[in-house]
């Protein structure tokens, strides 16, 4: 299972995850990791869009706890249905969602946590992120970086 923080512009018109700029960055990490995206279901922590009017643009804004709690039920009911092995939290608010605490991606990462159900969680970024990165080399690494943590837990995953 990949949580990620909440529907973007693209996904919330498409009405499903990760069909944007950052699921095209998704896509290609999964397929470089060696995991078909139809192995996994994939979803968000937060099930709206969050987001200000700029002109005819709605922008990003980043959810609050509060919506990250609210929004908490349905992401306890993917898990019930799905019933994974192992999750991936892409970025601090699907991470923040599934350990109900405020993390630091970097201290987290590589480290899988066992969950109180007996599921792994492991941290990364969200593939957002690396579309912000400008210089090209440090963005190669962080994708190389976001390609291992999805091998990593690939791995874990095939233990269990």
């Amino acid at each position: 299972m990949l949580v990620g923080e909440q529907p973007g512009d693209k996904e919330d018109l498409a009405g499903k995850p990760f069909v944007g700029p950052a699921g095209r960055v998704l896509d290609a990490a999964l397929k470089d990791a060696g995991i078909a995206r139809e192995a996994a279901f994939i979803t968000n922590a937060v099930k709206h869009f969050k987001h200000e009017l700029r002109g005819k643009r709605r922008l990003h804004k980043r959810p609050n706890n509060y919506e990250i709690e609210r929004c908490k039920i349905w992401l306890e009911h993917e898990r019930d249905l799905v019933k994974p092995s192992i999750i991936v939290a892409l970025g601090v608010t699907a991470a923040r969602s599934l350990t109900g605490k405020t993390v630091t991606i970097a201290k987290m990462r590589q480290q899988p946590i066992d969950m109180t159900d007996g599921t792994r969680l492991v941290v990364t970024v969200h593939p957002s992120s690396l579309l912000r990165i400008e210089d090209e080399a440090a963005k190669r690494a962080a994708y190389r970086a976001f390609v291992a943590d999805l091998k990593a837990a690939a791995a874990t995953a095939k233990e269990r």
